[in-house]
């Protein structure tokens, strides 16, 4: 039923659903008010590009260069097309045009296959665009890439370093932790010092210190390449001891709909956003 209804009025009743008030698109004040109109106004070809798992990838390379590129191991149309004796014993699989169907394999002899597929399934007809209306997605045609494992210094897991970017530059940044036992996100300014706020959903941890990364400088400054005359986006890189690698490009963070911890950094933030450019 949900699929008849007009971008802009679902829109605003899944935003009344997650903030209790109605969005305002005629004058957006916030964050994810402007994200909201960034959807529905913001329509740029090459945006179906940036959004594709796949696709991105040689995007980005044209721009800041393939060696920032996790290596690309197979790529199939299908679950039922995936050549698993081909893979090597750690790999990544995962969709290019979701977010929720990503397959960690550390040990291909102790992978559940039957499990992994069932979990590419169901994601196999999902899209980005029928929740949040992201309407890049619609273009998307779907595919299924298995990556290089990658995994950083500590030996567990791949910290995400994401770049939020207005207009070509950084103006802040979150660093994701405890993906997989405990996950909580930190915010910080372009100097790494912390800053007071957060994601509702994904607490900060103020006493959890991140050191600065071995070629932080140079990220914000692939982050700010890749960002050159877009309103904003969210540029997302790992570093494993100083070796940068892209991860993707999110033009609407939680859709738009992610609470922080606190409703001024909604204003703060959103107010670095000029809908004009």
């Amino acid at each position: 039923m949900s699929k008849i209804i007009p971008d802009r009025l679902y829109i605003s009743l899944i935003y009344f659903h997650h903030f209790h008030k109605f969005s305002n698109l005629k004058n957006p004040k916030t964050f994810n008010e402007k994200l909201q109109w960034l959807k529905l106004y913001d329509r740029r070809p090459e945006y179906s590009t940036m959004v594709d798992k796949y696709r991105a990838k040689e995007y980005v390379a044209r721009i800041i260069g393939d060696e920032y590129i996790i290596p690309t191991i197979g790529v199939w149309n299908s679950v039922d097309e995936i050549d698993w004796d081909s893979l090597p014993n750690q790999f990544v699989l995962k969709w290019n045009h979701d977010s929720g169907s990503i397959v960690i394999c550390k040990d291909k002899t102790k992978l559940d296959r039957n499990k992994a597929i069932l979990r590419l399934r169901k994601n196999e007809h999902s899209s980005g665009y029928w929740y949040g209306r992201e309407w890049p997605y619609k273009n998307v045609k779907p595919c299924i890439i298995a990556e290089q494992y990658m995994v950083d210094e500590s030996g567990t897991e791949l910290k995400d370093y994401k770049f939020f970017c207005f207009a070509g530059k950084v103006r802040c940044m979150k660093v994701d932790f405890g993906r997989f036992k405990d996950h909580h996100a930190n915010y910080y300014d372009t100097e790494m010092n912390l800053l007071p706020f957060g994601e509702a959903n994904l607490p900060p941890v103020y006493n959890h210190a991140i050191e600065k990364p071995r070629n932080f400088e140079i990220m914000v400054k692939l982050a700010e390449k890749l960002s050159v005359g877009i309103p904003f986006i969210r540029v997302d890189f790992y570093n494993i001891n100083g070796k940068i690698y892209f991860g993707e490009l999110t033009l609407y963070p939680a859709s738009g709909f992610g609470r922080f911890t606190s409703n001024e950094w909604d204003y703060k933030i959103g107010d670095m956003i000029d809908l004009k450019i």
